[in-house]
């Protein structure tokens, strides 16, 4: 009976320190890829893809204008135009929005292509910022935004990292 009171007392003691050292532990919450895309990196490679694409954009919008014009054209004349201007009409509008479905493809796909190249390159640099916040806020646990349904706004430390990110590229140049 004696033995059944010590490990009840034990067992109490062990909880109660488990729950104190819980209470202690402090968590943060982290949404990776918005540190990485709000980082001065991220921004100097958004302004060189807005100069590479800059022709595919300027040419988007002529065709798009294109188009417009072919439609309002159309809304206006339409009843005095024969069958064959109006096939031509039709004809000259699928070109274009095949042409503009091309420019934005072709732009997608290098956009995606740059991101993956951004993400692959940012890997070590992002490890390196996460491990100095968690350092220097002394975290126990680190949370993936994207997978916490609910979290106070308060252990968000996205913008640590980021600042951390910057602070770091800065430092390097």
């Amino acid at each position: 009976m004696k033995t059944m009171k010590i490990l009840v007392a034990c067992v109490i003691l062990l909880l109660f320190s488990q729950a104190t050292l819980a209470q202690d532990t402090k968590i943060g919450v982290l949404n990776a890829l918005q540190a990485l895309f709000n980082s001065d990196a991220a921004k100097v490679v958004q302004e060189e893809l807005e100069q590479e694409f800059a022709g595919d954009e300027a040419r988007a919008g002529e065709l798009t204008a294109q188009l417009t014009k072919l439609r309002e054209d159309y809304q206006q004349n339409s009843a005095v135009m024969t069958q064959e201007q109006i096939r031509r009409m039709n004809s000259n509008a699928q070109d274009l929005q095949v042409q503009l479905q091309l420019i934005n493809e072709r732009v997608q796909k290098a956009l995606q292509e740059k991101n993956q190249q951004f993400l692959e390159s940012m890997q070590q640099q992002l490890a390196a910022a996460v491990t100095d916040v968690v350092a220097e806020g002394g975290y126990d646990l680190i949370l993936n935004s994207d997978a916490t349904p609910y979290f106070a706004p308060v252990l968000d430390i996205t913008a640590k990292v980021t600042a951390k990110l910057n602070e770091k590229a800065q430092a390097a140049n």
